[in-house]
């Protein structure tokens, strides 16, 4: 049976910014979806990150410090219930769809280690697998289309309605729809088991990044450094960084 034929569990966050080692989760979903695409069940949290939320981030998903601290639950116990959700559905060998799956699962990994919690990876004793990541797969399969590959454009390119962009229930709704779209369009990729669809995106992931790093040094940012691993980067030891 192909993995676009049986349910998805798709996962995101929204955050105080785009820094794994630093930022923080503000609010978060899971959710489980049929093989007609109808949400079965649900998880969601808001969280009060611990420190300010700035400007620009509450721009995008529309929480502010006040209504975090007001309302959001204390940061460690909502990441043990996360990264607990989110390993118990990889252990049932359940497909996790998370679109940019190398931001969103770091920065929960980072969030797991400022709070000494044990990580999915470390629940799991191993990579987060299998693991379905629509921007690798859409940049694998369509590599030469040109425009935006976030994830209202591929909502737009695949045909999936996405309502309330920014919100982490919507966006995971919409990131498991567009995958299914995908599998059911491209073959290949629809058929793969999914041991073989999780090591396809291990090796994708990594040409892209390659990719990048080559353009970067062409252009106007040589000196940039573009992550390869997928889907959680090894963590750093950097200033400023988690632990």
């Amino acid at each position: 049976m192909s993995w676009i034929t049986g349910p998805l569990v798709a996962f995101d966050l929204e955050t105080t910014g785009t820094d794994v080692e630093t930022d923080r989760i503000v609010t978060a979903a899971v959710v489980r979806l049929e093989p007609d695409g109808a949400v079965a069940a649900e998880w969601n949290w808001l969280l009060d990150p611990g420190v300010a939320i700035p400007a620009q981030a509450s721009a995008i998903h529309g929480i502010s410090t006040d209504h975090a601290r007001a309302h959001g639950v204390r940061a460690p116990s909502a990441v043990e219930e996360i990264a607990r959700t989110v390993a118990e559905v990889l252990e049932a060998g359940t497909p996790l769809v998370v679109m940019n799956a190398r931001y969103d699962l770091s920065l929960l990994d980072r969030e797991c280690r400022r709070h000494g919690l044990a990580s999915v990876g470390e629940r799991l004793g191993g990579e987060p697998s299998p693991v379905i990541d629509p921007l690798v797969i859409d940049k694998h399969v369509d590599k030469y289309r040109k425009g935006t590959r976030a994830l209202h454009a591929l909502c737009a390119h695949y045909g999936v309605p996405l309502d309330d962009a920014h919100n982490a229930r919507a966006d995971a709704v919409a990131a498991a729809r567009v995958v299914r779209r995908m599998g059911e369009k491209h073959q290949p990729v629809g058929s793969m088991s999914l041991p073989d669809l999780h090591d396809l995106q291990v090796r994708a992931a990594a040409g892209q990044s390659a990719s990048l790093q080559a353009y970067l040094r062409r252009t106007t940012n040589p000196s940039a450094v573009v992550e390869q691993a997928w889907p959680v980067i090894p963590r750093s030891r950097r200033p400023g960084a988690t632990g």
